[in-house]
């Protein structure tokens, strides 16, 4: 089933067009890489996904027939898209698990309203699997802020699947991480992805070859190309446009 289907989205800011007629499909299972040049629209698709940002056309179709486009950020958060950012964005001075047990209240509740509410079974125990599944069990009651860069990492991505989403849109999850930790992160998404749609923008084309299963690439705004990492890493203009080099050179795709 298509979990996404972004259709001809077009969007203006001020002279520029950031994304001319984009269309992307995801499906339920599929873990597709999004990948480009700095200024290529990666962001800005992600953006109009999740209601930050207005597309001046198309439509953003989730599930069977929900067009997000016009809806609000929380509103699409609530709907079971989930996004996590490039930088971690955890609550420092709570526990690992309380960052999981707000995260799974907080589209219902405030702040304060979430912390003095008592989660019943089944939310302990989504809590419990969450925490199993991002390999953070063990630091459970550790302050969030102690965590290591990785481990941030793992514990916003668990903060988006705690909420059940079906699309996790992800922004360069292993920036800045050890080659153990880029190991253990393309684990935890591939299985992830085995249960929901995963959109995952990286520049880290070793790490895109080894989990992605399609890859897309855009350049200034558009679709250059799609396929598999195969298809894309012997495409003619991937190498002379994304890479910015000419047909002779190697490419970090073949590294």
């Amino acid at each position: 089933m298509t979990r996404l289907a972004a259709r001809d989205v077009t969007v203006r800011l001020g002279p520029r067009m950031a994304l001319e007629s984009v269309s992307v499909a995801i499906d339920s299972g599929e873990f597709v890489g999004l990948i480009g040049p700095n200024g290529a629209g990666k962001t800005t698709l992600l953006d109009v996904i999740t209601g930050k940002a207005q597309p001046s056309a198309g439509r953003v179709i989730f599930g069977r027939n929900t067009d997000l486009v016009g809806r609000r950020e929380n509103e699409i958060a609530a709907l079971g898209v989930g996004r996590k950012f490039q930088t971690p964005s955890v609550f420092a001075n709570l526990t690992v698990r309380e960052n999981l047990e707000l995260a799974l209240a907080r589209p219902s509740k405030g702040v304060l309203a979430t912390m003095r509410a008592r989660l019943d079974g089944d939310q302990r125990d989504r809590v419990d699997a969450t925490l199993e599944a991002i390999g953070l069990a063990a630091e459970a009651g550790l302050r969030a802020g102690g965590l290591s860069h990785g481990q941030k990492q793992w514990l916003e991505i668990g903060m988006v699947i705690v909420q059940d989403a079906e699309l996790l849109l992800v922004d360069e999850p292993v920036a800045g991480m050890t080659d153990e930790e880029t190991e253990r992160t393309g684990r935890l998404l591939q299985d992830v992805a085995q249960a929901r749609a995963v959109l995952v923008i990286e520049h880290d084309m070793e790490f895109v070859r080894r989990i992605a299963r399609t890859v897309t690439v855009l350049h200034e705004g558009s679709v250059l190309c799609e396929g598999s990492v195969d298809e894309i890493q012997k495409d003619e203009r991937v190498l002379e446009v994304y890479l910015g080099r000419s047909r002779k050179e190697r490419s970090p795709l073949h590294a």
